[in-house]
């Protein structure tokens, strides 16, 4: 990767969205990165970003707000600005939230937030930041193992993160004109501290995911930033509309 490119990453203060950042500015690749609260942990991984060479910006951003993607997109003008640059070469859709619920308990406020952070928010805010988007970039969206296979407690998750990968192939047909590539990653359980920190904190939960995964283990973020790092890549430039799931191997 050219140390001239630039990455949006949404969700970058932390699991997932942090190993990308940083192994984006190992490439020599500069971020624009999101937190939705805690500017500690995003200052903490800027400064790791420096201190790669690849200096990056924090931005606050609530991707579950549609309405404020316009005052971000003019924070990104200024962000772009910073970095000596007035376009940007790659999206990462990452940041999301959880739910653990059934079709007896979910509610529809909880059904609601999910569909406006993890499919409304990726669909207005890559709207908004297209016309800041070199011809020739690549978009990542983050999907989940839970789009293909079925666990207790995510009646809303899944299907949500289904929609996500329609979306991404209908991304991918509509940016073709512009050469804009759109890929999905859909990682299995991962150990972080995403929904309560439930696979990386219970034992019960991570060893009933080793057993049902074929590597043996639940999955951690440094599993996962390769690969989207990897999608963003010169080597996967011919990888269009491709849904790539992160799991281990997990209910093969």
């Amino acid at each position: 990767m050219s140390d001239q490119k630039i990455a949006v990453v949404t969700g970058g203060s932390r699991g997932i969205g942090r190993d990308t950042v940083l192994r984006l500015a190992h490439s020599g690749v500069r971020s624009i990165f999101t937190y939705h609260s805690n500017r500690a942990d995003a200052e903490t991984v800027a400064a790791s970003l420096a201190e790669a060479g690849a200096p990056g910006v924090a931005l606050q951003l609530d991707t579950g707000e549609a309405a404020s993607f316009d005052s971000f997109a003019a924070q990104m003008k200024g962000a772009l600005t910073t970095l000596g640059v007035t376009r940007f070469d790659y999206l990462v859709n990452n940041a999301g939230t959880s739910s653990n619920r059934t079709l007896e308990t979910v509610t529809e406020a909880e059904m609601d937030e999910l569909y406006n952070v993890h499919f409304k928010g990726v669909m207005f805010l890559t709207q908004k930041l297209l016309p800041l988007m070199n011809d020739g970039g690549r978009i990542v969206n983050i999907s989940s193992g839970l789009a293909r296979f079925a666990m207790p407690g995510r009646i809303g998750y899944g299907p949500i993160k289904a929609a996500v990968e329609a979306l991404s192939r209908n991304m991918a047909l509509e940016l073709a004109p512009r050469r804009i590539a759109v890929n999905v990653v859909a990682p299995g359980p991962i150990a972080t501290d995403f929904s309560g920190g439930m696979v990386r904190d219970n034992p019960e939960v991570n060893r009933m995911i080793a057993e049902n995964t074929a590597l043996g283990r639940a999955g951690v973020p440094e599993d996962v930033g390769p690969v989207i790092v990897g999608l963003l890549s010169n080597g996967f430039g011919w990888v269009n509309a491709q849904r790539i799931e992160v799991a281990g191997g997990m209910h093969i």
